[in-house]
């Protein structure tokens, strides 16, 4: 079965990384939550920066793919099976959430774009910035998108 877009990435990263990531995620929004409102617009600007997991892997694996044209172009034509290679492990990537380079930068502490929204959500929560939404219980769509307009 092939997992969610939004989960693909955790369920092929070891569970300690995953807590890693997800704990100092926590304290940070915390450290930061203790300053003054500029230290949580510094940081949002910051996540607006941030390269998730996904554009990592794409911009690394068009580099090696444009390397290995450019080898097999003017150095021997077996380097065209690199690009091969490479888009293999992305396609996999885009169904089963796994490639060979995922492990390593998920080590690093490169993150999904779920996990970056966690931190810019709570941190905008902090801020008040969804103070103005009362819903007061009240579920109806154009009623929620009416109000978040506000």
């Amino acid at each position: 079965m092939i997992p969610s877009t939004v989960e693909r990435v955790p369920e092929h990263t070891s569970n300690h990384v995953n807590e890693r990531i997800s704990s100092e995620t926590e304290e940070r929004v915390v450290r930061i939550a203790a300053k003054d409102r500029g230290a949580i617009d510094k940081r949002l600007t910051e996540l607006d920066r941030e390269w998730d997991i996904e554009r990592t892997l794409e911009a690394n694996a068009s580099s090696l793919m444009l390397l290995g044209l450019g080898l097999g172009a003017f150095v021997h034509q077996l380097w065209f099976l690199f690009p091969g290679v490479i888009a293999a492990f992305l396609l996999q990537h885009a169904i089963q959430g796994w490639c060979p380079p995922l492990p390593i930068l998920r080590r690093f502490g490169f993150r999904t774009t779920s996990e970056i929204d966690h931190e810019r959500y709570a941190l905008k929560a902090i801020r008040g910035d969804f103070d103005h939404l009362n819903l007061e219980g009240e579920s109806n769509p154009e009623h929620v998108v009416h109000t978040m307009r506000q």
